[in-house]
């Protein structure tokens, strides 16, 4: 039976996992769990999976965890940074599925790598911060670290048809969210309500806005740099609404070779925890007929330049991809809160990548530092 820690266990990538895991109870087990801000749907996870290991995001709402639950679990809930690190490096834990939105993700994620844990990675924050760190990491612990994102796992699956060297590129497929084809005019006065609305992904709100403005597209670009060790070069972005193809590699002799299936994240999510072993989920087939049309088209970048900053980012590297993140983070949480519209987002975070440069990306301080600033002075654009 494998041991599994998960971090972000009460969102829509956490809900997930847990219901893989309830298919397969005898071959996977929970040993933690850490969840953010969701204390009534915790406990109900806490009290069917019966983690070793409980955290919360701070302590206000570990207390009130620790009211709701029997009192055998008093002694195992703990908060905070320090909280995620001890869920993400349990003992006992063969793989640890990092998905946590945002930075957050970060530190429990190198924490259970140093830890000797596999990881699935659905936190693509931990590699935009510190994509260098995190991979020589992989290296240097002798883990396996498995993309959970659908683009990266159908990468993933898409490399095993061939050589590394052979390579040529790898296509990112973007659905374009609920926006695409709509005028910078029309753009202007879209709410949170219609950005959240994702034709089809059911996502956590911070992901579905960044799937708005394809930023989101942004961020996976820079994790398959890292995940795939390529150059942005040779990575290219298209937009294919019907979310059919999850993303595609080609080699050198013209193949291309893509990841098909239906859009549910159970199928990566399943594929990263039982490698190489596919397992049988329920699902319906991917039926190519009633698909109709497979559409695919560039990207708008200047209706959604969110794209280019990411790819700006990666090319300037140091912590500026840091910096890109955490600015973001920031003006997604102002739109939805209503004090900023949605093209204020990516100039929000060109104004932020404007202001904080500099900073060594081998250096976690100096990233982590990034992060702090980034967020000062997007705070300031918006108006926090």
């Amino acid at each position: 039976m494998k041991g599994v820690s998960l971090l972000g266990s009460t969102g829509s990538i956490g809900v997930n996992v847990l219901e893989v895991v309830r298919q397969y109870p005898e071959r996977f087990n929970i040993i933690a769990l850490a969840a953010g801000t969701n204390v009534d749907l915790l406990a109900k996870q806490v009290v069917e999976f019966q983690p070793e290991i409980i955290s919360m995001i701070d302590a206000d709402r570990a207390k009130k965890l620790s009211a709701v639950l029997p009192a055998k679990y008093s002694e195992r809930i703990y908060y905070g940074v320090k909280g995620n690190e001890l869920v993400a490096a349990a003992s006992g834990v063969d793989i640890t599925m990092s998905a946590i939105v945002g930075a957050a993700g970060l530190l429990p994620t190198l924490a259970a790598i140093r830890a000797g844990k596999d990881i699935g990675l659905a936190n693509k924050e931990t590699l935009v911060m510190a994509g260098r760190i995190v991979m020589d990491s992989v290296r240097e612990y002798g883990v396996r670290l498995f993309p959970v994102d659908s683009e990266h796992s159908a990468i993933f699956q898409a490399l095993e048809a061939g050589r590394r060297v052979d390579l040529k590129k790898i296509i990112l497929t973007a659905s374009g969210g609920p926006f695409r084809g709509r005028s910078r005019q029309q753009l202007q006065d879209v709410t949170p309500a219609q950005a959240l609305n994702h034709p089809n992904w059911n996502m956590g709100r911070k992901v579905s806005i960044d799937s708005a403005t394809l930023m989101n597209k942004g961020l996976e670009v820079i994790e398959a740099r890292w995940l795939f060790d390529v150059s942005t070069s040779n990575i290219d972005v298209v937009v294919h609404s019907q979310s059919i193809v999850h993303s595609l590699v080609e080699y050198k002799d013209g193949s291309v070779i893509a990841q098909l299936g239906i859009p549910d994240m159970r199928i990566p999510i399943a594929y990263a925890l039982s490698y190489p072993e596919r397992m049988p989920l329920g699902l319906k087939s991917l039926n190519l007929s009633q698909c109709g049309h497979l559409d695919f088209v560039e990207p708008d970048y200047t209706c959604f330049p969110a794209l280019q900053l990411a790819f700006d980012a990666i090319e300037a590297g140091g912590t500026l991809p840091a910096v890109l993140n955490s600015a973001n983070e920031v003006a997604v949480e102002a739109f939805l809160s209503g004090k900023i519209r949605f093209l204020e987002i990516a100039e929000t975070v060109a104004k932020t990548m404007d202001i904080v440069v500099g900073g060594n990306e081998n250096s976690l301080e100096d990233i982590l530092d990034a992060d702090a600033k980034a967020r000062v002075e997007a705070g300031r654009i918006v108006g926090c």
